[in-house]
């Protein structure tokens, strides 16, 4: 009787290492295409190294002051960033409006970035003393500025096919301003600067659009 469990046992072993046996060909293959799997995995190339780029986390306005809930940052591969991208913009003004997705550069920031393509000119923020005058404007345009004597003097040309870098609104409370007029951002050549820098608080300025 107590010879009985050890016999089925025994029995048991036999039918397993039968089935074993004549499946043996089958487990083989299974056994090396589990191999060259494991070693395709261990061979295989890491991914490539992406790069951070921080982007609008939502369509923006051209003058928004940027701040931790206007950006997100999204992966793009090597070789694929924007040119001039900021890494963190936080804190800065935009010259114009910027869609979501859209990579923040310093071309799209109030500053020298305005002129990265453009080393001939530099970026000088004027202020016209027209606001009506100002909303004319056009991001692109060229425009000659003209500076006309307040006491009667001869108006001179101050600065030739000045580009128009970037059109900062208003403060949402003009009157706290305390300034007239509108605030632009013009791309002009070096050698105008002190002649525009010095009409603006001498004379009137206004403007000719330019070919």
């Amino acid at each position: 009787m107590t010879t009985t469990p050890l016999l089925r046992v025994r029995a048991a072993a036999r039918r397993l290492r039968r089935a074993v046996l004549r499946r043996r060909r089958l487990l083989a293959a299974v056994l090396a295409l589990l191999a060259v799997w494991a070693g395709l995995r261990a061979t295989a190339a890491p991914p490539p190294p992406t790069l951070a780029v921080t982007v609008a986390a939502h369509d923006l306005s051209a003058g928004a002051v940027l701040d931790a809930d206007d950006v997100t940052t999204v992966r793009f591969a090597p070789g694929t960033a924007p040119a001039g991208h900021i890494r963190d913009p936080v804190g800065r003004q935009l010259a114009g409006p910027v869609r979501r997705g859209e990579p923040i550069t310093d071309a799209a920031l109030l500053g020298a970035g305005l002129v990265r393509d453009r080393p001939d000119l530099v970026a000088l923020p004027v202020r016209l003393p027209d606001s009506a005058m100002a909303e004319l404007l056009r991001v692109g345009d060229q425009v000659d500025l003209v500076a006309a004597d307040p006491q009667g003097g001869p108006a001179s040309t101050v600065a030739r096919s000045a580009l128009v870098l970037a059109l900062p609104p208003p403060p949402a409370d003009a009157a706290a301003d305390g300034l007239p007029g509108r605030l632009v951002v013009l791309g002009v050549r070096p050698g105008d600067v002190t002649s525009v820098s010095s009409a603006t608080v001498t004379h009137f300025l206004t403007i000719a659009w330019s070919g």
